[in-house]
């Protein structure tokens, strides 16, 4: 069964929602063949794949070079793609590069951003594509914020986040990943919309979980999140086989 952006929002109060990130074709099928229903390409490419220190680098070119590789894999899985830094100012531009993803083979896209960005959701969702929310700590400003901080802390940051996601909900988003929010806040934020929330180090209490599948296998050691606890140190072990490999080379 094709897996798509409505059956991601119906499964809010019926199952968890698990999410996994992917850059290219064998990552994809992998992914898809555990039964992910939701694979996300997104910009954190730009350090996992690219070696930035940040995903503030993004082009759309390489989004669109590491969406094509992925959907060569023809997943069952939604395949979301992220907007990158830049790419939707306007609603226009918001549009015009969100179909440049969908072209390359994306089912849904994800910006960052609640109240800032209202107009270019209402023009992406308007223009007949699924659209994600993403609310809390926004990769894309980790520049003028200083790092990555937690959300949700005091009173206002709380008022702005629920105000947000039922902004979102009701342009027709139809799921909304919080990052680095309270689990208190991410727990109310669940609570009130009617969609899905997808949570990265935001507590137990949202729709479903999304991490970067190199932080869970362990091959981006080093450096990996305080919130993820890697099932596997494929790093090691893959270092292990080459070790091992060069000292079976034959000797002359």
């Amino acid at each position: 069964m094709k897996i798509t952006a409505a059956h991601i929002r119906s499964m809010k109060g019926r199952q968890p929602i698990a999410a996994l990130t992917a850059y290219d074709y064998p990552t994809t099928k992998l992914l898809d063949e555990a039964g992910v229903p939701f694979i996300h390409v997104g910009d954190t490419l730009g350090m996992v794949v690219l070696g930035h220190p940040d995903t503030t680098s993004v082009t759309m070119e390489e989004m669109e070079h590491h969406i094509r590789a992925a959907a060569r894999a023809k997943p069952s899985a939604l395949l979301c793609a992220d907007l990158p830094i830049g790419s939707y100012a306007t609603p226009e531009q918001a549009v015009a590069n969100a179909k440049r993803l969908m072209a390359a083979g994306a089912e849904s896209v994800k910006a960052e951003g609640g109240h800032a960005i209202l107009d270019q959701v209402r023009a992406i969702i308007g223009a007949g594509i699924p659209y994600c929310g993403h609310l809390g700590m926004l990769p894309q400003h980790v520049r003028e914020e200083g790092g990555y901080k937690i959300k949700g802390r005091v009173d206002s940051e709380r008022a702005s986040l629920l105000h947000e996601a039922q902004a979102l909900a009701d342009a027709g988003a139809f799921a909304i990943v919080l990052e680095i929010v309270t689990p208190a806040v991410a727990r109310e934020i669940t609570q009130l919309v009617s969609i899905p929330t997808i949570g990265i180090g935001s507590g137990p209490d949202c729709d479903g979980q999304i991490l970067v599948t190199n932080d869970l296998i362990g091959t981006f050691p080093w450096f990996t999140p305080r919130f993820v606890k890697p099932k596997l140190n494929v790093a090691e072990q893959m270092k292990d086989a080459v070790r091992e490999w060069m000292r079976e080379l034959p000797r002359r």
